[in-house]
């Protein structure tokens, strides 16, 4: 009985005791989740209002160059100006140069590799390991809220430019330069031609040019034809096309003003460079078109005639020192002529010299010499091998010469046809170049029947550079 009273009061006070310890736990618990509520609510409040944040993303782009640009500003190209002067192979020798523009200079294209642009984030959101005896786990207000993103730098203004920097003019006058030519005949015909002609560049690198000029055509029985042309011209380019473009008026003392036109677009088919960047193979190939008074003689202006011509023209540069150049035309004259023109020429250099071989073919569809005083032969072939020298004898001259040997075929009748040719470049100042020249030929620009014909030339350019 004594037992059971010692042991009840212990029962009687656990059992007491129990529910007080369960209301107090639920108590404390009951506080701590109000606590926990507030302070999450308040935690995700403030990582919202960072998350809605805008997040700047800095992506810093070079200006990269574009894949398959062009070797150089300035493309090589190729002309050959067979227009209303050149009649016959009776200037063979001043008109079969083809000039290539710069081709030497052509820059091998370096092909350098640029990462690309990266995405990165101020700051990285990363999960972390949660630490369950960390202090924040217990009491929320000692949680830290993520720092904020930091502003990414701006990217540096460009210098504003100085108002007493100079600018560049719109109109650039580049260079001046003056053709030459004087043509005269056994037969008395005599045609002189005086052109200047200025160059101006664009701030995009195209090209404006203005020629004019004054030029005689004399001949027996018919009076003086003086001729004064006004042409207006572009130069551009399109991707790897080359574009030339120029048009005007011709003036004459006593005939119809009348209209000129001409244009010529040229591209690189396949370009080779050596190791030390010269020119080891290629090929170009041009289109030409060009209309105009029909300038031979003081006859053929008289009956005024005009002409539609269009071709092609191809250079080929086989290996550095052996080139092949050939053109085909074909012609409408406004009197219903036709005709059809053809040049090639094979060429070799060593050292100082040079070999070639050139074939030449014309063809009428009807003789109008005696009508419109225009050279026009059935068929009319000359082939030559010619054999030149080119030297530059002290620093400021450089001269040439050239001499063909070959036969000439007209109307079934074959004779001799050779020439010969002297020119010399002088550079009287840096800027002032000045080309002067003489030339003999036989070869036929008219049709003389048994009678031989011959013709010399002299020629000249004056070119000033700016």
């Amino acid at each position: 009985m004594f037992s059971l009273w010692r042991v009840y009061p212990k029962f009687f006070l656990g059992w007491l005791l129990l529910p007080l310890v369960v209301i107090w736990n639920f108590s404390i618990w009951t506080v701590y989740a109000a606590k926990l509520q507030a302070a999450q609510v308040d935690e995700n409040s403030n990582s919202v209002s960072q998350l809605t944040e805008p997040i700047t993303l800095v992506k810093k782009l070079e200006n990269l160059p574009q894949d398959g640009e062009n070797i150089t500003a300035t493309k090589p190209s190729f002309s050959v100006e067979l227009n209303e002067n050149w009649n016959s192979t009776a200037q063979l020798s001043n008109q079969q140069t083809t000039t290539v523009t710069a081709v030497e200079q052509l820059d091998t294209i370096s092909n350098s590799n640029r990462e690309n642009f990266v995405h990165s984030f101020p700051y990285r959101l990363e999960s972390k390991p949660i630490l369950l005896a960390a202090p924040e786990n217990f009491n929320p207000d000692l949680r830290l809220p993520p720092p904020k993103p930091s502003k990414p730098p701006e990217p540096p203004k460009p210098p504003e430019p100085t108002s007493d920097a100079p600018t560049q003019p719109a109109l650039v006058l580049e260079n001046i330069q003056t053709d030459y030519r004087d043509d005269f005949s056994n037969f008395r015909q005599h045609n002189q031609i005086i052109e200047p002609k200025f160059q101006f560049g664009l701030r995009n690198g195209e090209k404006i040019t203005f020629k004019t000029g004054f030029n005689t055509f004399e001949q027996p029985k018919f009076e003086t034809v003086t001729n004064i042309p006004l042409q207006f011209g572009w130069q551009g380019k399109t991707g790897k096309y080359n574009i030339q473009i120029a048009g005007g008026i011709d003036i004459f003392n006593r005939l119809p003003t009348s209209l000129n036109f001409n244009a010529q677009i040229d591209r690189p088919i396949f370009i080779n460079l050596t190791p030390t960047n010269t020119l080891k193979s290629a090929l170009f190939l041009a289109a030409v078109v060009e209309q105009g008074s029909y300038k031979s003689s003081a006859q053929t202006l008289e009956a005024q005639i005009t002409a539609w011509r269009g071709g092609l023209n191809v250079f080929w540069q086989i290996e550095p020192k052996t080139t092949f150049f050939s053109l085909y035309r074909v012609g409408f004259f406004n009197d219903g002529n036709f005709e059809q023109q053809s040049f090639s020429r094979l060429e070799h250099k060593f050292g100082s010299f040079w070999i070639a071989a050139n074939l030449f073919t014309w063809q009428f569809t009807s003789d109008r010499q005696e009508i419109s005083g225009y050279f026009s032969p059935g068929i009319f072939i000359v082939y030559n091998g010619e054999i030149g020298w080119e030297e530059k004898i002290f620093s400021f001259l450089r001269c040439r010469l050239t001499t063909t040997l070959g036969r000439q075929f007209l109307n079934g009748n074959t004779t001799g046809g050779n020439s010969y040719q002297s020119r010399c470049i002088a550079q009287i100042l840096p800027n002032i170049d000045l080309d002067f020249g003489y030339s003999f030929s036989n070869v036929r620009n008219l049709e003389t029947g048994d009678s031989p014909y011959n013709n010399r030339s002299f020629t000249g350019q004056f070119k000033i550079k700016f």
